[in-house]
């Protein structure tokens, strides 16, 4: 009889694989893998834990960025090219959008083009295409008096749709992705809605941020009455609970607050838009932050749109994203500076929204923040691979952000700087820096970050985490008062854990493996051949195994056959597959009291993050 064994023995085996996998890497204690190879998160009492970041991107994570078709082309002219570039972007506005709502692309020949204002893609579905970052790519330079260089951009705000309702439960945690309100009727799957979560007296102060000082002058961290909001969509609807497309962020405390969720509309925002494959260079200057600057990108009003491959040069705040903006990914992009900046640092990648990635890019130079978190921002903000050369780190960097994943990030040049924020990873009550921007952070995530120095605080009612990261831990003050602040979680510092990134791994349990191979990211497969073998009992059964790449997969891959009955041995000539792909023989040998019958095993291939399997069957006379 076949014996169909996958469910009884595919959790024994992922165990098996994922032990030869630790010896090089831990595991943690608040995100791990159980025996069946799926993700646990350790909650506190209250129920908060680490959120699922993998709604973070285009589409809310996991989709290909499309490839619009060209309608309109445009060659260098050798003059001032902006007039062409911005009359092709209008030409292509005017057109009828498809069924997936694109009207097309403008493509910029390969060339030097000279531009003297601003770009402006205000229409759904355009997107301005170069034909590549390098040198011999499409080379935009920026002349004349200092001015934004492209303007992705939409109309208007949220408008309120229907009444308000207040959150009924006692306490709503981190990362949860529903609410119980006083009266669901009013809402339908499928809409979209704000979790509004006011900033009450009460919660200022137990946050400690009711006595910001400078010198005599009391300072205001975050004004009484001021509404965070978290653009979510309504999945499914459960009495009066809602249930929400992604996690929320920050806790609601009903000690403290009382939470609402209320319809909007946002007729004005643009979605499917994108800039991708060019190099924009600003001249060579030192500018300071109260003085015009040449800046790079800004979106604003936008949702599921993205910049790829963009190489920046000698701008300043270079990439703007405003907290209208949500389901937006940054793939390869890359900040350059050949000149150093002196005096109060510009940011090169300033992020509010929601849902926003920020892939594989890099920011270097000297004297600029490489990435900021402005105020009040409620993600998930993910930065994936990214790399700096400032002397300065990752930092959440005003009046609460919360949300926030360095996934694989490495900053060596980051100082030992608490009290400025400018180390490694900053994730930290900041005082009374810039009039009082007090707790930049909550609830965010260090995941295998390697940079020389972290400041990762605990602040009131919950937890920033550092997990994996190779660096020193440095405990820190409040700016101006000096109090102590206690330390966050460290878990497993100086040792990677495994997953080996949090958001891939997140991303891969969510929506499996493809959706990793539509963000770019190398992935392998387990084959078997032949797939069928018939012996006698007593006889051996020779498999190939085959791991085959694709994206460039270049990664170990450790190997475990198993399912296969008493009464036979199984080994592999090899149990890791180097370099991503590769072949090994498995043998099967058999005795004469292995039982008769249909077997069906399974081979599991685990690289850290990625786990495939294949199943072959075996046929015992």
């Amino acid at each position: 009889m076949i014996r169909k064994l996958a469910g009884m023995f595919l959790s024994s085996a992922v165990a098996f694989t994922l032990s030869s996998t630790a010896q090089a890497q831990n595991s943690s204690v608040w995100v791990y893998y159980d025996a069946s190879h799926h993700l646990q998160y350790q909650p506190d009492a209250l129920g908060n834990h680490i959120m699922d970041f993998s709604f973070a991107g285009y589409e809310g994570g996991g989709v290909a960025l499309p490839n619009l078709p060209v309608r309109a082309r445009v060659t260098p002219s050798g003059g001032d090219d902006t007039a062409t570039i911005q009359n092709a972007i209008n030409q292509v506005s005017q057109l009828t959008p498809d069924f997936f709502g694109f009207r097309g692309a403008v493509l910029l020949a390969p060339g030097n083009y000279t531009l003297s204002g601003t770009i402006n893609i205000n229409t759904s579905g355009v997107v301005l295409r170069g034909s590549g970052s390098g040198a011999n790519g499409t080379v935009v330079t920026m002349t004349g008096a200092p001015f934004l260089g492209i303007n992705v951009a939409g109309t208007g705000s949220w408008q309120n749709v229907g009444t308000p309702q207040v959150i009924t439960d006692n306490y709503v945690p981190s990362g949860a992705n529903m609410v119980t309100v006083a009266d669901a009727s009013g809402f339908s799957v499928g809409q979209t809605v704000l979790v509004q979560r006011p900033v009450t007296a009460a919660w200022i102060h137990f946050m400690g941020m009711d006595t910001l000082m400078s010198g005599t002058t009391l300072q205001t961290w975050i004004g009484p009455g001021t509404i965070v909001n978290t653009d979510r969509v309504i999945k499914s609807i459960n009495g009066n609970q809602l249930i929400f497309d992604a996690p929320l962020t920050d806790s609601f405390d009903s000690q403290y607050l009382t939470g609402s969720v209320i319809g909007y509309s946002f007729p004005g925002r643009i979605s499917q838009t994108g800039v991708e494959h060019l190099s924009m260079i600003a001249p060579a200057v030192n500018v300071d932050i109260n003085s015009p600057q040449f800046l790079g990108v800004q979106m604003g009003a936008v949702i599921n749109s993205w910049l790829k491959d963009v190489v920046f040069q000698d701008t300043q705040n270079t990439v703007t994203i405003s907290n209208t903006v949500k389901e937006v990914t940054m793939d390869q992009v890359v900040v350059n500076h050949t000149v150093v900046h002196t005096g109060d640092r510009l940011a090169d990648f300033g992020i509010s929204g929601t849902e926003i990635l920020i892939d594989r890019s890099q920011s270097n130079g000297t004297g600029e923040w490489p990435m900021v978190m402005q105020s009040r921002v409620t993600g998930p903000i993910v930065l994936l691979n990214f790399s700096s050369t400032e002397a300065a780190g990752i930092a959440p960097h005003q009046r609460w952000g919360t949300g926030m994943l360095a996934d694989n990030d490495v900053l060596p040049n980051a100082p030992k700087n608490p009290d400025g924020g400018a180390t490694g990873i900053a994730y930290q009550d900041r005082g009374n820096h810039g009039s009082g921007q007090g707790w930049a952070a909550g609830w965010s995530v260090a995941w295998n970050v390697t940079t020389p120095y972290f400041v990762v605080q605990e602040f009131p009612g919950g937890e920033n985490w550092c997990i994996g990261c190779v660096g020193q831990k440095v405990s820190a003050t409040e700016a101006g008062s000096n109090k102590p602040i206690p330390d966050g979680p460290y878990d497993s510092l100086g040792a990677l854990v495994t997953p080996s990134s949090l958001y891939l791994a997140q991303l891969e349990e969510r929506l499996g493996p493809a959706a990793l191979a539509n963000i770019g990211y190398a992935d392998f497969a387990v084959s078997t051949t032949p797939a069928t073998q018939t012996i006698t009992a007593g006889a051996t059964a020779n498999y190939t195994v085959n791991i085959t790449s694709s994206n460039g997969f270049n990664e170990n891959v450790d190997l475990v056959a198993f399912g296969l009955p008493f009464g036979t041995a199984v080994q592999l000539q090899s149990n890791t597959i180097s370099g991503g792909s590769g072949s090994t023989t498995l043998n099967v040998s058999t005795n004469v009291s292995t039982p008769r019958g249909i077997y069906v095993f399974a081979v599991i291939g685990h690289d850290g993050n990625l786990y495939h399997l294949a199943t072959a069957t075996l046929t015992v006379k």
